[in-house]
């Protein structure tokens, strides 16, 4: 039996420009164990692409700010904190750099998403006078300004209890430093060769591939291990 699989989105199960890549679609709908993406991205992204594979809704969004398991939202961080600093940031001359539209932050809940071309300089000093309450995280698409206590490892800890299932069955595949705390958690852990040093040191390996080559390289693997017929 396939085991369950706890993935990352963004430069995981894309291309190098940023798009899904097409055998997420050849690879996921039949995967015969539970499926959670987890992500920074805010809660409709992966609802969305988990229910176009047709698979059960199982996400972790805001970097484990919010989960959905079972029919139940789990919401994990408070955006008070957050929100205060990014309103001092801006106070001081900084940007978040959407543009006016700003989906990126439209329905996010637990914390606030800015450009990788903000001031990171400033936005860091900005953060580093909240007292502890609340971090920055690079994940190579946008800067996370969140809480501490929140990641993708704790959420992933509460969607394997919901779902009654031991964490150490599940592999993790991620690319940034905000998987690190979901490979701490999984049973086994890939870095795609993109990924960053903070994800690298984390993964028990470190794949040859990048971006969905890599991914897809682990599922193979997996099949071929289980004894399944490749797709």
């Amino acid at each position: 039996m396939v085991p369950p699989l706890a993935l990352d989105i963004d430069g995981t199960l894309t291309t190098g420009s940023g798009r899904i890549d097409a055998r997420v679609f050849e690879l996921l709908p039949e995967w015969g164990a539970p499926v959670v993406f987890a992500t920074g991205k805010s809660f409709p992204y992966p609802v969305g692409l988990a229910h176009f594979l047709g698979r059960p809704e199982v996400v972790i969004a805001e970097n484990g700010g919010v989960a959905y398991v079972d029919g139940e939202t789990i919401v994990l961080g408070d955006p008070a904190a957050p929100r205060a600093v990014v309103e001092a940031f801006e106070a001081r001359g900084g940007e978040i750099g959407w543009g006016a539209g700003d989906t990126v932050n439209r329905w996010r809940e637990t914390e606030v998403a800015l450009s990788l071309d903000a001031d990171e300089a400033l936005l860091r000093e900005v953060a580093a006078e909240a007292d502890g309450r609340v971090e920055v995280v690079d994940t190579g698409y946008a800067y996370h300004v969140k809480s501490p206590d929140v990641s993708k490892g704790r959420a992933l800890e509460r969607v394997v209890d919901a779902l009654d299932l031991p964490a150490d069955r599940f592999v993790a595949v991620g690319d940034s430093e905000n998987d690190a705390s979901t490979f701490a958690v999984a049973g086994e852990s890939y870095a795609v060769a993109n990924a960053d040093a903070t994800a690298r040191e984390a993964a028990d390996v470190v794949l040859e591939e990048s971006y969905m080559d890599g991914t897809a390289s682990v599922l193979a693997g997996l099949r071929e291990r289980d004894g399944s017929d490749p797709l």
